[in-house]
């Protein structure tokens, strides 16, 4: 038996693997907030790698509280943009909803909290996380 050709299948086995293993954020606006949950909570179990590589807006940023901070890691490109959680009335305009915006703050780690009172907390108003602010928090991707 040859093990040359048995090393080789191995180790593309694991580069597979390893590739099937990275989750990549790179231009995402959020949505509602629920799919996101159950997206950041299977990531979470699974053991998947997070990359931020680019803007992850409103629900998306859950991905810091679901997630441990070693699952995560950011690129020179990340951003991500925090606002209150809101909902449509009965005319279609955007209120704010008290709930939603209790539970994202309840998800966010205290670092991001933080960060967040020191920019003028959740309100309709999105607030940005980047740059030097962001690599202070986050690992840098590798």
């Amino acid at each position: 038996m040859r093990v040359a050709p048995l090393l080789g299948a191995a180790i593309a086995a694991l580069y597979v693997n390893s590739a099937w293993a990275t989750v990549r954020i790179s231009g995402d606006p959020g949505g509602q907030i629920g799919p996101y949950v159950q997206r950041y909570m299977s990531i979470r179990q699974s053991g998947e790698q997070v990359v931020i590589d680019g803007p992850c807006l409103s629900a998306c940023t859950m991905v810091l509280g679901i997630l441990p901070r070693n699952q995560v890691c950011v690129t020179p490109n990340a951003v991500l943009g925090f606002h209150a959680a809101w909902r449509p009335d009965n005319a279609g305009n955007k209120v704010t909803s008290l709930g939603g915006t209790q539970l994202l703050w309840d998800v966010y780690p205290k670092h991001v909290r933080k960060w967040i009172s020191r920019k003028g907390g959740l309100s309709p108003r999105m607030i940005m996380l980047r740059g030097r602010d962001l690599a202070s928090m986050y690992a840098p991707c590798r």
